[in-house]
């Protein structure tokens, strides 16, 4: 049998496919260990998010191996829905497919703790910003070309980043008391804003930003700056398609909840119960007003406080696909607390309170 050519080795670029490839790996074993785990704690993550998760994996994958990845070497086009699909549609497909008894044993370890504060709306918008705009500056992105090191160390931040970006939106993480529904609609269009001034340079500019692909579009009979512009348009066609369908879920979510939320109220109505219109938001932001009219029924209280998750709060969700991995056993209520849907730590019942009349704020 020959040897295979040096040349046909290093066209297959493994520095820069085989890292992620590794990675994807890994990521798949340890989603699929973890939801199983979860499911003996009878917290199953629904199918539909495993597919997710899998589907935008799988696209990270496929993205990098050839011959798709030789073509985006040489075709700045191709290259940009390389880029759309690691960045946008797998890192979406990725955190639809995260709950907060899946992330809790990541958030345990202290050099993924960082997580919790980066999903701030503000701060993960303001790195994928930079993300995006430094690396489709000339130098980066044509070092990216000519390096396959450094080529997957761009799709990795293209991974990371935009997974933070959709985890500040659609995460199980606590989310900031002002990150309401309106705010959401806001990130979505300013996310899209942001791209939009970068894909209307590619469209409109005259001057070719990426002389390295010059060559490569010549042999194929493409002008440089056509294929950049094609380029930026290619980006804004989805930036237009993905908005549009987010927009629309965050809608339909918006509706569902609040639709839920009034049930909630008026079930506590017709029952003579009390219960604030704070505490049934966060039970059907989080999916679990069955949970809290079992609770509503059973007299567990309510915290005083109305305590609502927050960032920079205690992760460790343990029920429901939905809520936040701070709260054990609440309807979406405050991180950490474990006796009650909102109910403060060592909230259980008065006799309880009465034996312990103090506690710290830590264990609230």
């Amino acid at each position: 049998m020959p040897p295979i050519p040096l040349a046909s080795i290093s066209a297959l670029h493994l520095g820069e496919f085989l890292p992620p490839l590794m990675a994807c790996v890994v990521y798949l074993i340890g989603h699929s260990i973890r939801a199983q785990t979860v499911a003996r704690e009878r917290k199953a993550v629904s199918m539909g998010r495993r597919v997710a998760f899998a589907c935008g994996v799988a696209m990270v994958t496929a993205a990098q191996l050839p011959p798709f990845d030789g073509l985006a070497d040489s075709v700045l086009m191709a290259h940009m829905v390389q880029h759309i699909l690691i960045g946008d549609i797998a890192s979406l497909l990725i955190v639809v497919g995260l709950t907060g008894p899946m992330l809790q044993p990541l958030l345990h370890i202290r050099a993924t703790r960082l997580v919790r504060r980066l999903s701030n709306p503000i701060t993960a918008l303001v790195l994928w910003a930079l993300d995006l705009y430094i690396w489709h500056l000339p130098i980066f992105y044509q070092l990216a070309i000519r390096h396959d090191l450094v080529h997957a160390l761009e799709h990795a931040c293209l991974l990371w980043f935009g997974t933070l970006l959709w985890l500040a939106l659609l995460g199980p993480l606590p989310k900031p008391a002002w990150f309401s529904n309106w705010a959401c609609l806001g990130y979505v269009v300013l996310v899209r804003f942001i791209g939009a001034v970068l894909a209307n340079v590619l469209i409109w500019s005259q001057t070719v930003f990426y002389p390295v692909y010059n060559g490569s579009d010549e042999r194929r009979g493409l002008s440089a700056l056509s294929d950049q512009n094609l380029a930026g348009g290619i980006m804004m066609v989805e930036q237009i398609i993905l908005t549009v369908l987010v927009l629309a879920w965050l809608f339909m979510r918006f509706a569902r909840q609040d639709e839920e939320r009034q049930s909630l109220v008026d079930f506590a109505s017709e029952h003579g119960l009390e219960l604030s219109d704070a505490r049934a938001a966060r039970a059907a932001a989080a999916g679990t007003g069955a949970r809290l009219r079992e609770r509503l029924l059973a007299g567990v209280p309510e915290d005083p406080a109305g305590a609502l998750a927050v960032d920079g709060a205690h992760s460790g969700a343990r029920n429901g696909d939905d809520a936040h991995p701070g709260a054990r056993n609440g309807d979406g209520a405050h991180p950490g607390a474990r006796n009650g849907a909102g109910a403060p730590s060592g909230a259980g019942t008065p006799t309880d309170r009465r034996r312990s009349p103090s506690h710290s704020s830590a264990d609230r």
